[in-house]
C-alpha cells in the first residue's frame, strides 16, 4: 500500500550539503497501524512531508496504492492528495469561523459534493470519535482532545488511502492522549484505514502495530510492537 524505495534527502545551503534522510527502504500494508519514531533533528518530520508529497526527494521513490508520487507533477499531486491522503496534526489546524461540522465536511467541500452528502458524512464520523451533538459549535468551545477528535474526523471524510497523523497528542494531557490513541485505533479496525503515526514518544509509538525508528536521517529499527506481537499480528521485518 506504502512503499519506500532507497528515499534519500538532502538540503542544500550555498555549497554546503547536509543530508536529511539517508537510503530509507520499508513497506507499510493496508490497514496498517505503524509509528514513526525519532528525537527532533531524526528526519521524522522530513519523511512525513516526503511522503505525504509535500516535498520531493533528493533521490528514491514513494509508492502510495503503486502510484509513484515522486513523479508527479504539482497539480497531479494535489489532486492524489484530496483523494488518497488524510491528515492530523498535533496543532489541530481547524478553521476558527466555522463550526465543528462545517470544519469536517471541508474537504468534501473542496471536491464539490453535495451539501447533503457531505453533512451526512461529516455527522456520521463525528458518532464515530464521540461528538455526536457538538456538530454545531464552534471549535473554539472544545476542549483540546475534543478538536482533536474533530481533526481525525476531518482526515476521514474522504475515506483516504492513508492517513499521516503528526504528533497527534502532542497537545494533550496524558488521560486525553489515552483517549485520542483508542479513537484512532478503534477506527484503523473498524475502516481498514491505513495510519502512520509519527511521534517522539515510545508510549505512544507502542500502542500501533509497528515501529519504525529513525535516527539521524536512518531507518535504524523496524519491529512489531509488545501489543501487536501479544495479539499474534504477524506484521512487521526489517527492509534495511
Amino acid at each position: 500500500m506504502l512503499r519506500i524505495e532507497q528515499l534519500s534527502h538532502s538540503f542544500r545551503n550555498g555549497d554546503e550539503i547536509t543530508p536529511v534522510l539517508q537510503h530509507i527502504d520499508f513497506q507499510v500494508a493496508k490497514g496498517s497501524m505503524v509509528a514513526l519514531l525519532g528525537s527532533s533533528g531524526s528526519g521524522k518530520s522530513t519523511l512525513l512531508n516526503l511522503m505525504a508529497g509535500l516535498m520531493k526527494p533528493t533521490e528514491g521513490n514513494i509508492y502510495i496504492n503503486e502510484h509513484n508520487i515522486v513523479k508527479m507533477n504539482e497539480n497531479q499531486l494535489a489532486e492524489f492528495r484530496r483523494a488518497h491522503i488524510g491528515f492530523i496534526f498535533q496543532a489541530y489546524e481547524l478553521i476558527p469561523n466555522l463550526t465543528v461540522i462545517e470544519n469536517v465536511e471541508l474537504p468534501f467541500v473542496f471536491q464539490g459534493v453535495s451539501p447533503r452528502k457531505r453533512r451526512e458524512k461529516a455527522q456520521h464520523l463525528l458518532e464515530q470519535v464521540g461528538l455526536p451533538d457538538k456538530g454545531k459549535m464552534f471549535v473554539s468551545q472544545l476542549s483540546g482532545g475534543q478538536q482533536q477528535r474533530v481533526s481525525i474526523a476531518r482526515s476521514l471524510i474522504t475515506e483516504p488511502s492513508v492517513i499521516f497523523a503528526d504528533e497527534p497528542t502532542g497537545n494533550l494531557d496524558t488521560k486525553t492522549e489515552d483517549e485520542v490513541i483508542s479513537i484512532l485505533k478503534q477506527l484503523n479496525k473498524k475502516m481498514n484505514t491505513t495510519f502512520v503515526i509519527v511521534t517522539h514518544e515510545r508510549e505512544v509509538a507502542e500502542h500501533t502495530e509497528r515501529v519504525l525508528t529513525l535516527k539521524d536521517g536512518r531507518l535504524i529499527e523496524d519491529a512489531v510492537t509488545t501489543s501487536a506481537q501479544a495479539a499474534g499480528s504477524g506484521i512487521g521485518g526489517v527492509h534495511t
